[in-house]
């Protein structure tokens, strides 16, 4: 079984719902191994669909 329509990467879905959240995904950072990371670091977009 896979999508046929509406297909989104996981880091999409990952910032679509920290925006749904009213947190901005640039600016959340958590503190790991001695720096800091980001929760969204590997890019991905808000998905407009499911926004509205």
């Amino acid at each position: 079984m896979q999508a046929v329509e509406g297909k989104a990467h996981i880091c999409d879905f990952h910032v679509t719902l920290l925006r749904l959240l009213g947190l901005h995904d640039n600016k959340l950072t958590y503190y790991h191994a001695g720096r800091f990371k980001q929760l969204s670091q590997f890019g991905g977009t808000v998905i407009k669909e499911v926004i509205g």
